[in-house]
């Protein structure tokens, strides 16, 4: 690090972790996953409208700066008791509770990442916190004592890991009260007065009586759930929703052509999300003008989830609210309200149709992972493009490659300015080399390094592209660069599946197979129902390790996911190999070869290990 790379300033930091997380993993590592990045996206919205910004979020840890200690803490109250909250909906074992420490220091800034004292101290704070509380420093306390309505109980100097000089500490009791700065002095008896303590009483009940209505609420359901033995229909194996026609909110009942056409305009566009299950436009516009309930619709269309929302246009102005339901739990999962100007109106519908399908595709099926790919355009058919370009690389077969290098293509066509597209497109000539369906491997790679290069140019950001680039430099044998890259990706994100297979595949490709093992299991932690790749790039890593009956589990739950997959195939056919199931590994090549009749040791040899060449040779491949 030079002078001129990094700076210095005086910021609020925030840092919490998960108390008890290994416990939580260890009992259900999917359900944990699932937990912790709802909470981490609670986490993250309160922080940014609380002023503050997310600076790393690696494990079940998130470290956030704000520019004003007061914001810090209210930002930390108001986590506190959104988690509390959501936790009375969790069995006692599941519940996740966070520990919060917050400190005012100086710290040192490079790029978007900060260090030092500042941040230590917080760390260090975090870890005196009880889990579901928050504990500041004194130079936080002595900036926020007379500003927030809350108490605070001094705990002493605390001489914390490597920080040389003992740490003022405050517990912060998030409710109004005195605030304790050691034992108190013992005070004369006060004379009683019987009409504060009357008022005291009868404060003390309505708050009472509050409390009690305002937890009535927050655990009874929005609305009444729905019922799987009523459905009309059985439930699809993925999430299904019904859009109902958006109501229309303006004086103007000639407004009614707008709502009805940005019902339309979603519906079609959720059409186009392959993990979606979608109710056509007809039977959901049977419900226009009628009082309908949730309910309802969830049990006569066969539905999970229900969209609903309203349109209020007036002037050059246009509002536009929605809110996503889970029928079967009678929640509501997200809301959004929408306020533009309506200079172009098309433009505004195509705009507020991808911010609720990307809210939608987040809750439901990609996670994080669908504002990736909604980043850097606001061309509507260029994202939808490219949502369906990437369901169709998971497939990882020959035909959905094609497929998907055409979407990509269309997409750029689009939007030229567009990373995410050039980052597919250049997926898709890699893959064909794997494939063998390329004339000229060399030419396919080069492509490929030419796009990705161009979707860094577009995005430097863009952790899932460097991770791909890390993938290319593997391939070309330059293993230092390689790993760098893919060290680069998953600095960049933390908690992207993708970044972390990618980290994974650069290292087996330089022979760390050990190492390579726990980037997997953290991409399919973070991607608990992933493509097929993540789990025979596993697979193949244990193989490496000698370790033959969790390679052959991993290879089959990968067939089991894509059967058409012919990379799977392969990894499959080369471990039975090496665990000496000839009559298995020579069933798979012979899959490989219906898949792909043209395959040639010669062509994929070309970036594959001897070791794997030997494998497929032995199990009759040529």
């Amino acid at each position: 690090m030079t002078a001129q790379s990094f700076k210095r300033k005086l910021t609020a930091i925030l840092s919490a972790d998960v108390e008890g997380y290994s416990r939580l993993m260890g009992e259900d590592e999917e359900a944990t996953v699932r937990t912790i990045t709802a909470y981490r996206e609670v986490m993250t919205t309160l922080i940014q409208q609380h002023s503050g910004k997310v600076v790393d979020s690696p494990g079940d840890n998130l470290l956030a700066e704000f520019a004003s200690v007061v914001d810090a803490v209210q930002c930390a109250v108001a986590v506190q008791k959104e988690i509390s909250a959501r936790n009375t909906e969790l069995p006692e074992n599941r519940k996740m509770q966070f520990r919060i420490g917050i400190n005012l220091g100086d710290v040192i800034q490079e790029g978007d990442r900060i260090y030092g004292d500042g941040v230590n101290i917080a760390a260090r704070l975090e870890g005196l916190a009880e889990p579901g509380g928050i504990c500041i420093s004194k130079t936080a306390f002595d900036h926020i004592e007379s500003k927030l309505p809350y108490g605070y109980d001094f705990i002493g100097n605390q001489t914390v890991k490597n920080i040389s000089k003992p740490v003022g500490a405050y517990q912060v009791l998030m409710e109004p009260r005195v605030t304790v700065r050691g034992k108190l002095k013992e005070k004369k008896p006060a004379p009683v007065r019987r009409m504060p303590i009357l008022v005291g009483v009868v404060v003390v009940l309505v708050l009472a009586v509050a409390v009690g209505i305002r937890q009535f609420y927050m655990r009874r359901p929005s609305v009444e759930p729905a019922s799987v033995e009523k459905m009309a229909y059985q439930l699809p194996d993925k999430p299904s929703i019904a859009v109902l026609p958006f109501n229309n909110l303006s004086d103007d009942p000639e407004q009614e052509y707008f709502s009805d056409g940005i019902t339309e305009e979603i519906i079609s566009s959720l059409s186009r999300v392959p993990k979606l299950f979608v109710i056509a436009r007809n039977s959901t516009f049977t419900y226009k003008g009628k009082p309908v309930k949730v309910q309802q619709v969830s049990e006569e269309l066969g539905v999970r989830y229900v969209l609903e929302g309203s349109v209020r246009k007036g002037g050059d102005k246009i509002r536009i609210t929605a809110q996503l339901i889970d029928a079967l739990s009678g929640h509501h999962l997200w809301a959004e309200q929408y306020d533009r100007n309506l200079n172009d109106i098309f433009a505004v519908q195509d705009e507020i149709t991808k911010k609720i399908i990307t809210a939608m595709q987040v809750k439901l099926t990609e996670g994080e992972q669908a504002r990736v790919v909604a980043k850097g355009t606001n061309n509507l058919e260029a994202y939808l493009k490219c949502l369906q370009a990437n369901e169709y690389l998971n497939r990882a077969n020959i035909e959905s490659n094609a497929l998907a290098k055409q979407l990509a293509e269309e997409a750029i066509a689009l939007d030229p300015e567009y990373a995410w597209a050039y980052y597919v497109l250049s997926i898709t000539h890699n893959t064909d080399v794997w494939h063998g369906t390329t004339k000229s491997p060399k030419q396919s790679l080069a492509k490929a390094m030419e796009l990705l290069q161009k979707a860094i140019v577009l995005d430097d950001t863009f952790a899932e592209a460097h991770g791909w680039l890390g993938f290319l430099y593997s391939m070309a044998r330059q293993h230092d660069k390689a790993i760098a890259e893919g060290e680069k990706a998953v600095a960049l994100n933390p908690n992207s599946a993708a970044a972390h297979v990618m980290l994974g595949k650069v290292l087996t490709f330089a022979g760390r197979y050990e190492e390579s093992i726990p980037e997997y299991k953290k991409a399919i932690r973070l991607n608990p129902i992933p493509p097929n790749r993540y789990l025979w790039s596993l697979g193949l890593s244990y193989a490496m390790t000698g370790r033959y009956d969790e390679a052959i589990t991993w290879c089959e739950k990968a067939i089991h996911l894509e059967p058409n997959s012919i990379l799977a195939r392969i990894m499959m056919a080369v471990v039975y190999s090496w665990s000496g199931r000839d009559e298995e590994a020579r069933a798979e090549a012979a899959e490989v070869l219906r898949l792909n009749p043209n395959f040639s040791i010669e062509k994929f040899g070309e970036r594959a290990s001897p070791e794997i060449i030997s494998a497929l040779r032995k199990a009759g491949l040529k």
